[in-house]
């Protein structure tokens, strides 16, 4: 029987995410995927600015640049032509990185063999899930057939919205049956079609071409000559779910947008989903988690799925290191649930408006309710509180103290700063807490916990930060406590657990 830390089911973008932030921390993980190898399908798009902010912190962002297409200023809500605004969130990144799903997976798979020493097994099916005395059994048929038993501390399952682990163990996975079915391919328009679009504009710019109603199509220039990404949506179910996409299938929604003189020369890859909208109650069925789309489903508007499963994985990875290491305060691995499920809840309701908004448009009621949107997303306010809601800039966590005062930093991700000449963002490539403070005896306070938080000590507060001397500040980049508010050692032993018995030097 082979033993290891955690045993990570799926290796999409969730599940690479979450194996790289326990390497981090020095657990060992075993990532596995029942496909022979990736598909190399695009699936989404983009990295919201709050998921670019997360992969800076942890330095992927320029490779991530590298690899993308372009940046795109905006993002929009049902297709109403208003685009929503970045600007008022205080973001470095108040853009989206367009950057297909399977660049990202590739960026997260090669840091992995890099030196993280997890790898990810192809080929793997898992065909069982046990809970024992301080751990897990997962049972596995390989490539070649052979049955194998992983023991581990914990599962997690990242394996998607059909997730084998869920259905397995009879979790249940409540929520609204479908009404729309779509396609998302990647494919090749053959040269001659005038209509087509062959830059990146406006996120509102994707929907400004009429269609039948209840209908949508789009088509998004890849950074190959002639390579698309085209999704097609429509009320009329396939008739079976695992039937192949055609070329005559992607044509027929293509011209009812497009005109008949576009023509789909090649498909690359396709697969079909739909708006179904389901969540699993809690994220933690005893010593198995749930992340990304095993825990949650969505219409996939507004490009949130993707970015949703990776910040799970910022969220849960240094809290389950933590507890494998012996370190976590009591009840901090249950705070992973209890964070994250509003946050899916409220993405789930967005998307079910969206989708509302864009599949019944022969209703006048819609057309009438979406005219009346149209109007508040012009308010700046307005489209400043949907924009953060889309982006995830404006997430914030239920974190405070009963007797502290409540500050807008509290609970909320950091707002980059320039600190000494870096940017404070630099400090969490370790995947440590950051204290960034500028009390003298800070740093001696805090040696007992220089392993799981790094010193940062700072001559003058950016004006960034207003009235405070000093943040602590999680691994995920969100604000867990303020000086002088709160007290630092009750702080540190909130979040990070009780010191170390020999504790090692402050990091400067």
């Amino acid at each position: 029987m082979e033993t290891t830390e955690v045993v990570i089911v799926g290796s999409g973008p969730t599940g690479l995410m979450l194996a790289r932030e326990l390497s981090l921390a020095g657990v060992r993980s075993v990532v596995l995927e029942k496909l022979p190898e990736r598909s190399g399908l695009r699936k989404a798009l983009n990295l919201q600015p709050r998921t670019a902010e997360m992969f800076d912190l942890r330095g992927l962002l320029d490779d991530a640049g590298v690899r993308s297409i372009a940046n795109v200023p905006d993002g929009h809500f049902a297709g109403l032509p208003v685009p929503l605004g970045f600007e008022g969130w205080d973001s470095r990144r108040p853009y989206q990185v367009t950057i297909p799903q399977a660049r990202v997976e590739a960026l997260l798979e090669e840091g992995l063999a890099d030196g993280f020493g997890a790898v990810v097994r192809y080929g793997t099916e898992v065909t069982g899930v046990t809970e024992v005395a301080g751990g897990v059994e997962v049972r596995t048929v390989g490539p070649d057939g052979r049955e194998e038993v992983i023991q581990a501390q914990y599962a997690v399952a990242c394996d998607g919205g059909r997730s084998t682990v869920r259905k397995l163990l009879e979790v249940p996975f409540p929520g609204v049956d479908p009404r729309a079915f779509g396609v998302v391919a990647d494919l090749e328009i053959a040269p001659g079609a005038a209509s087509v679009p062959t830059k990146w504009g406006s996120s509102v710019d994707l929907f400004s071409r009429p269609g039948p109603a209840g209908h949508m199509a789009m088509l998004l220039p890849m950074d190959e000559p002639g390579l698309y990404w085209s999704v097609i949506m429509g009320p009329t179910p396939p008739r079976d779910r695992d039937e192949p996409v055609t070329v005559e299938e992607l044509e027929a929604g293509i011209h009812a947008f497009f005109g008949d003189d576009v023509r789909v020369s090649r498909v690359i890859a396709a697969s079909r989903f739909t708006d179904a909208s389901r969540q699993v109650e809690s994220y933690r069925a005893g010593r198995v988690l749930f992340a990304g789309d095993a825990a949650h489903i969505h219409i996939p508007v507004g490009g949130q799925g993707m970015n949703l499963g990776l910040q799970d994985a910022m969220n849960l990875g240094w809290k389950l290191a933590a507890e494998i290491r012996g370190t976590a305060p009591a009840g901090l691995l249950d705070t992973y649930s209890a964070e994250r499920h509003p946050v899916a809840a409220q993405v789930l309701a967005n998307t079910r408006a969206q989708g509302m908004l864009m599949f019944a448009k022969e209703d006048p009621a819609v057309a009438a309710i979406r005219e009346v949107l149209h109007g508040v997303l012009t308010v700046p306010e307005a489209n400043r509180h949907i924009a953060g809601m889309i982006s995830g800039l404006s997430i914030r966590y239920p974190i405070g103290t009963a007797t502290a005062v409540d500050h807008p930093f509290r609970g909320t991700r950091l707002p980059d700063a320039e600190i000494d000449g870096t940017w404070a963002s630099s400090h969490f490539v370790e995947g440590r807490g950051v204290l960034f403070h500028t009390g003298p005896d800070d740093a001696d306070a805090l040696a007992p916990w220089a392993d799981r938080v790094r010193s940062v000590h700072v001559e003058r507060m950016p004006d960034a930060w207003p009235d405070v001397a000093g943040l602590l500040v999680r691994p995920d980049g969100y604000v867990c406590a303020l000086l002088p508010a709160d007290g630092l050692q009750e702080s540190l032993s909130g979040w990070f657990g009780e010191p170390a018995s020999s504790p090692v030097g402050a990091a400067a």
